[in-house]
């Protein structure tokens, strides 16, 4: 199937009413269109001035059981399968107006949704997705669960899901497409263990919960209106409620996720840890650029007595030259960045349009405190960034850069190989491969001990101070 390159909304708007399964309250709900760029809206129509919510991250308020969001006394309850029915037909804005404080449930799946989505119909719309492509792995643990994600072309998800004595174990992996979840995700519904109803009832959840849109797990016995829908309904039904808190992310993803044991708290760690990578360019952007050259005096009198020369000062030679070498303090006279964020000790070798510089990698680093206290290991992140600033003095050898600012725009191909170390001597080749007008592009691959651990190709933008 063809990737849509639009953005899309509904046709018309569609109802349907039911109950919350937490809350046990009657709802209405219709999905309505929603404007470019306005991403899914949730309308509070039983509330004074029928405030809306945007469903983004930052919005989420509670991961107990489901995902809710809230801004002030405006909250919005069990929005997971309701994202993920959007997310998974590809519909990027839409308004979902309720007049109660939660989504009807159905039958615990999102087979309602999809129903109501294709009933309504897909119009697409001028605007272009822009889908975010996760740039290097990011890995984390809330409780039991662990989510990880990496660099892949499409949205893939793969999962093992399992009650604490590992029971059920079921394994899933599917590479979503709006067919495939159609198919293969929209019809799983939730579940919960025997052993949970009294807790849970007792914390004022699954009030509206029934074997009309639940699955009930005893002992090693299913308890169901009906039989099973896959036959791993409840890692697929874990992907489902995944597709819709990533979705929390404002965008859709190019990335392979893989969760163990997932819950709607890691799950929404794991969208605040994507966004952080978003973010992380526009944070740490840093410019390449030495300070503005002080003009240079070719010509000036001699005072003397006798008739008035003149005397020529020649011009200071350039730091970044073919066959120079050079120590921190002459790199600082030509990268802004300063302790922590300086990842040039020295340049080695300049030749042409390669350069190579070191880095020592020493306990001291600051980011060794965290990462790992127990296992430290350089973050890929810095090895990019050594890239970078390695590329930004190689910039600086053509005369006509001096005085700009390089500005790290974008990286590709990023890989990350092996593991680096306290201790370890980090060695940066880079070689420019394009230099066009502004635009500058780099290859860079970091060695330790000779071998490869990382690579990747940087493109950066001159502009004038």
């Amino acid at each position: 199937m063809a990737v849509v390159s639009q953005q899309q909304t509904l046709r018309r708007s569609v109802s349907f009413s039911g109950i919350g399964l937490h809350s046990g309250n009657r709802v209405n709900m219709t999905f309505a269109p929603g404007a470019p760029n306005s991403g899914i809206r949730f309308r509070r129509l039983d509330l004074e001035g029928k405030p809306e919510l945007e469903a983004r991250v930052e919005q989420v308020v509670e991961t107990n059981r489901s995902t809710s969001l809230g801004r002030g006394a405006l909250k919005i309850h069990t929005v997971e399968h309701v994202l993920a029915a959007f997310a998974g037909c590809e519909i990027d804005n839409a308004v979902v107006e309720i007049d109660a404080n939660e989504m009807p449930i159905a039958d615990g799946s999102a087979r309602e949704y999809v129903r109501m989505i294709d009933a309504a119909g897909a119009v697409p719309m001028a605007e272009a997705r822009e889908p975010y492509r996760i740039k290097e792995p990011i890995e984390l643990q809330v409780g039991e669960s662990i989510m990880s994600v990496f660099p892949h072309e499409h949205f893939k998800i793969s999962c093992t899901s399992a009650d604490g004595g590992g029971r059920f174990t079921q394994f899933y992996s599917v590479e979503l497409t709006p067919d495939k979840w159609r198919k293969e995700l929209a019809h799983a519904r939730t579940f919960c263990f025997f052993e949970e109803i009294e807790y849970l009832y007792k914390s004022g959840l699954i009030r509206g919960g029934s074997l009309e849109n639940a699955v009930v797990i005893r002992d090693d016995a299913v308890l169901t209106n009906e039989p099973l829908r896959y036959p791993e309904e409840f890692v697929r039904h874990k992907i489902l409620d995944i597709i819709g808190d990533l979705s929390l992310l404002g965008r859709p993803i190019q990335g392979h996720v893989m969760a163990i044991k997932p819950s709607h708290s890691a799950n929404v760690e794991l969208v605040k840890a994507i966004q952080t990578q978003i973010r992380k360019p526009l944070v740490a952007a840093q410019t390449f650029a030495p300070p503005p050259l002080q003009p240079i005096e070719r010509e000036r009198p001699v005072p003397s007595e006798k008739p008035a020369v003149t005397t020529t000062v020649a011009p200071t030679e350039p730091l970044v030259r073919d066959g120079a070498t050079l120590d921190v303090m002459q790199v600082m006279k030509i990268l802004p960045h300063r302790h922590p964020f300086l990842m040039v000790d020295k340049v080695t070798r300049i030749e042409g349009n390669k350069i190579t510089a070191v880095k020592q990698v020493s306990i001291g680093e600051f980011y060794f405190e965290g990462h790992f206290p127990a296992h430290p290991i350089m973050p890929g992140v810095l090895q990019l960034e050594a890239i970078a600033q390695v590329a930004g003095i190689l910039m600086m050898r053509q005369a006509e850069n001096a005085g700009k600012l390089a500005y790290f725009m974008s990286a590709e191909s990023v890989k990350w190989r092996k593991p680096v170390r306290p201790g370890d001597t980090l060695v940066i080749d880079v070689e420019m491969t394009k230099s066009r007008g502004k635009i500058g592009k780099a290859k860079g691959v970091c060695s330790v001990d000779g071998e490869p651990v990382s690579e990747a190709e940087v493109t950066f933008m001159l502009i004038d101070q």
